[in-house]
């Protein structure tokens, strides 16, 4: 009895469909395990092992990932790899195609950080709109930081150096472990409370994420940001980034560059003040200068009208104006016995009785005239009614019953056309001398 026929693979299609099962079956997946066998070749990839105590998994990451590494992956080395599962065909050996690598400790402190970080993003509580303006001239400076460290020798020099003006008080906390965030939150409060700080600092040196990690605390981060004083975080070196920066109004690299930040330079504002009292004297000299030419001015005005002279002038003004008055008041006299006489003059050459003759002529004339006004309106009405009885005339049917014809009517009403009337009705006829009253056959 022979065998059913089966579908024969070949070892390409076999390892082929092998491949798109684990490629479809796997997301991307996470995996912490010990690395093994780590070489990187010329092209730059890297290749290694990941095991654990029973068994291990061959893993590949290629140079445009593996060249973004944050640290130098060697043997022994606990990691946490992010990839997808393949399987390579040419050879059939299942492997883990690597996109990110993270020392295994170092991850899980890094995935809560970005996990607390998104929180506290979304709350608004490192919105830009919230931060304030630090003071340009700070007077008092608080520092909380740990009093042995490197960091405050660093910022002690830089506020030295450029400010040494500034009052700086060293508020002592510890900046690693346990105790870290609750002290650094405590001191925070009581340098707010005391209301004797313009800023205060946060700051500590450099070193892993685990040693910054007492930055990383979320009632540090809410305590920096509900702090009534502006706060500066300068926590770690330029590549490292708390909570406490993102929370604080102004983030520095390093503590050096936050103490640069925090106040100007002497040597800047002695510059400065060279300049500005420069300009005073300048200023003062031009001010001064114009006082003068003002003051000269005003006295030669002042002598120029002296009180004496002042006078005089008005004297001679008076002067002329009564001189003025009195040519006017000879004037206007001469004008007045003028008229007297000329009114005197005429008064002697209009006698009465020439005064009545003229007015009796005058009299006589204005008599005539309105007869004169009538006669002449009659004969105008009488030569318009000739007009109109004229034109009366012309349109009036009695001219024309005049001239031979008869007007007849039947009741009082005109008789046009021989179908108004019938035989029998009685109708009268106007001729020129009279009326006929006929009967219709």
């Amino acid at each position: 009895m022979q065998d059913p026929v089966r579908d024969v693979l070949t070892p390409s299609q076999l390892n082929t469909l092998a491949r798109d099962l684990l490629e479809g079956a796997f997301p991307l997946i996470w995996v912490e395990g010990e690395l093994g066998n780590v070489t990187r070749p010329a092209s730059g990839h890297l290749y290694f092992t990941l095991k654990d105590a029973r068994a291990q998994v061959r893993c590949a990451m290629f140079k445009p990932k593996s060249q973004w590494l944050r640290f130098v992956p060697r043997e022994g080395l606990r990691v946490l790899a992010r990839g997808r599962l393949t399987l390579y065909e040419a050879r059939g050996d299942y492997q883990l195609v690597i996109d990110h690598l993270e020392e295994a400790g170092e991850g899980a402190l890094r995935r809560a950080f970005e996990a607390l970080k998104a929180r506290l993003a979304a709350e608004g509580l490192f919105d830009e709109g919230r931060k304030r303006a630090l003071p340009a001239h700070p007077r008092r400076l608080a520092v909380i930081t740990s009093p042995s460290g490197a960091a405050v020798r660093d910022v002690l020099s830089v506020l030295g150096r450029r400010f040494p003006l500034l009052e700086v008080d060293i508020l002592p906390v510890q900046v690693q472990g346990e105790a870290a965030p609750a002290q650094i939150v405590s001191m925070l409060r009581r340098a707010a409370d005391s209301g004797r700080y313009d800023t205060v600092l946060v700051t500590r040196g450099g070193g892993s994420l685990e040693d910054l990690w007492a930055f990383n605390d979320e009632q540090l981060a809410r305590a920096i940001a509900a702090s009534p004083v502006p706060v500066v975080s300068a926590v770690g070196h330029e590549t490292d980034f708390t909570l406490a920066d993102f929370a604080a109004d102004l983030r520095a690299p390093t503590p050096s560059v936050a103490a640069e930040l925090l106040v100007p330079d002497v040597r800047d504002l002695a510059t400065r003040l060279r300049t500005l009292q420069r300009r005073l004297h300048d200023l003062q000299r031009h001010h001064l200068r114009q006082a003068m030419q003002r003051a000269d001015r005003a006295a030669l005005r002042l002598n120029a009208l002296r009180p004496q002279a002042r006078l005089a002038l008005i004297r001679r003004r008076q002067d002329e104006a009564m001189r003025r008055l009195q040519a006017l008041w000879r004037e206007r006299s001469e004008q007045k016995r003028a008229r007297l006489r000329h009114a005197a003059a005429v008064l002697r050459a209009a006698q009465p009785q020439r005064q009545l003759a003229q007015l009796r002529s005058r009299l006589e004339a204005l008599r005539v005239r309105p007869q004169a006004a009538v006669a002449r309106q009659l004969q105008r009405d009488a030569l318009r009614l000739r007009g109109l009885a004229r034109s009366l005339e012309a349109v009036s049917p009695l001219a024309t019953v005049a001239r031979g014809y008869a007007i007849v009517t039947r009741d009082g009403a005109l008789v046009r056309s021989v179908a108004q009337v019938q035989s029998g009705d009685t109708v009268q006829a106007r001729l020129a001398d009279g009326d006929l009253k006929l009967r219709v056959e």
